[in-house]
C-alpha cells in the first residue's frame, strides 16, 4: 500500500464524529460491575483513558439471556443505564468518545453464572470448549439448547432495545460484537452452526442474523453511530469455520452496503498458544470500503506503520490500554510503558484497574 501523509496522532473522521487520534481502546472484560451495574469505579477507569481516539466499552450484555457471567455489565435495566451514564459523563468530561459493545454470549456460559440458573441458548446444541473460574471454581461452559426459529426475532429485538438504552446512557454509538466465539459469531461459523433452516447451511443463511441485527441497530442509532467487531480466525471457545476467507469476504461485502462507522477486526488468534489459521488480512482490508480498525499484537511501531501505509485507518489496543491510561501520549513521546498487572485483569477492586500511573504521576 502507498505511504500516506497521515499520522497515528492526527484527528480522524469516524462516522459522525471527529476523533482526536487513530488509537482505539478495545473492549475488554474486567468483571468490576457488582450486580451487573457499572458504578463510580468504572467511571474513573474509563475517564482515565479518555484521550484515546475512541473507547469501546467492555462487552455488555444486551439482556439477561445474553449475560455470560456475573459482575460483567448489562444494558437492559434502568439501573444499568444510570450506571453507564456515569461512565459516559466521565469520558465526555475528558473530551473523549465512547461506543458500547453489545454482547450476547450465546453458548459461552454456564447456568451457575447466570440469573435464574437458565440454560444457555445458541444456534445449535453444540457445547463450547471454553470455561471460566467463578467463585474460585472452574467449570466448562454448559451445553446450550438450540434457539427455536420463532425465538430469533426476539434476540434481534434485544439488540434493538440495547441500542436504545446505550444511547439513553450517553454513549456516542454502539459496536455490535460479532466475534470471539459469541452469539453472532456462533451463527456465522459452521463449526457451531449446524441448523437446517434459513439461519444455517449456506454462508448467506448463516449471515442472516447479522444483517437482521444490523438492520435493527442501525434503525435506532443510524449507521454513522454503529461499528462492528469480527474475528475471522480467533478460535476463542472453539469457534471455527471450514472456509473463513470465503465467509468473511461475504461478510465484508455485506457490510459495505451499510456505511457503518467502522469495522474492527481481530487479526488472528488472541491466545498465543493457538495455531495461526492462514488468512489474507490485507485483502480483507482492501475489500472493506469503510474505516478499518486493526487489532491484535500491534505495538507502537506496527501501529505507526499501519496507519502511515493505509494498512489500517485505526489501531485498537487492549492490554496496553489496561496498563497505560495515557497510551496515546506515551506513544506520541515514545515513552516507556507500564507493565501489566496480569493477575488483576479480571478481578475486583481498584488494584490493576485504576491504579496505573500516567506520565508525570
Amino acid at each position: 500500500m502507498a505511504t500516506r501523509d497521515v499520522s497515528l496522532f492526527d484527528p480522524i473522521d469516524v462516522g459522525r464524529y471527529r476523533l482526536s487520534n487513530h488509537l482505539v481502546m478495545a473492549a475488554m472484560t474486567r468483571n468490576r460491575s457488582p450486580n451487573e451495574i457499572p458504578g463510580d469505579l468504572n467511571a474513573l477507569y474509563y475517564g482515565q483513558r479518555a484521550t484515546a481516539g475512541l473507547i469501546v466499552a467492555e462487552s455488555t450484555a444486551i439482556s439477561e439471556q445474553g449475560l455470560g457471567w456475573r459482575e460483567s455489565p448489562g444494558i437492559y435495566s434502568s439501573a444499568q443505564v444510570a450506571g453507564w451514564r456515569r461512565v459516559t459523563d466521565a469520558v465526555h468530561a475528558g473530551r473523549g468518545h465512547t461506543f458500547l459493545q453489545l454482547w450476547h454470549c450465546g453458548r459461552c456460559t454456564h447456568p451457575d453464572w447466570r440469573p435464574g440458573n437458565t440454560q444457555p441458548v445458541a444456534p445449535s446444541a453444540i457445547r463450547s470448549i471454553g470455561g471460566m473460574t467463578v467463585g474460585g471454581a472452574w467449570s466448562q461452559h454448559a451445553e446450550p439448547r438450540a434457539l427455536e426459529l420463532d425465538e430469533i426475532p426476539g434476540v434481534v429485538a434485544q439488540y434493538r432495545q440495547a441500542t436504545t438504552n446505550a444511547l439513553a446512557a450517553g454513549f456516542d454509538g454502539v459496536e455490535v460484537h460479532a466475534g470471539n466465539g459469541y452469539m453472532i459469531d456462533q451463527f456465522l461459523q459452521d463449526a457451531s452452526n449446524q441448523r437446517a433452516d434459513r439461519y444455517g447451511g449456506s454462508i448467506e443463511n448463516r449471515c442472516r442474523i447479522l444483517w437482521e441485527v444490523l438492520d435493527a441497530v442501525v434503525g435506532v442509532a443510524g449507521a454513522d453511530r454503529v461499528g462492528i467487531h469480527i474475528s475471522p480466525t480467533n478460535v476463542h471457545h472453539g469457534i471455527s469455520d471450514s472456509d473463513p476467507e470465503k465467509l468473511f469476504a461475504v461478510v465484508a461485502d455485506g457490510l459495505n452496503g451499510y456505511g457503518l462507522a467502522y469495522l474492527n477486526v481481530v487479526e488472528g488468534a488472541t491466545d498465543p498458544t493457538e495455531k495461526e489459521i492462514p488468512f489474507d488480512w490485507a485483502r480483507l482490508r482492501r475489500r472493506y470500503r469503510g474505516v478499518y480498525v486493526a487489532n491484535n499484537n500491534y505495538d507502537r511501531a506496527r501501529a505507526l506503520e499501519a496507519v502511515r501505509t493505509g494498512r489500517a485507518d485505526m489501531v485498537s489496543f487492549g492490554r496496553l490500554y489496561i496498563a497505560n491510561p495515557d497510551l496515546a501520549e506515551r506513544f506520541r513521546r515514545d515513552a516507556p510503558l507500564n507493565p501489566l498487572n496480569g493477575p488483576y485483569i479480571i478481578a475486583e477492586g481498584s488494584t490493576g484497574y485504576t491504579d496505573y500511573p500516567s506520565l508525570g504521576n
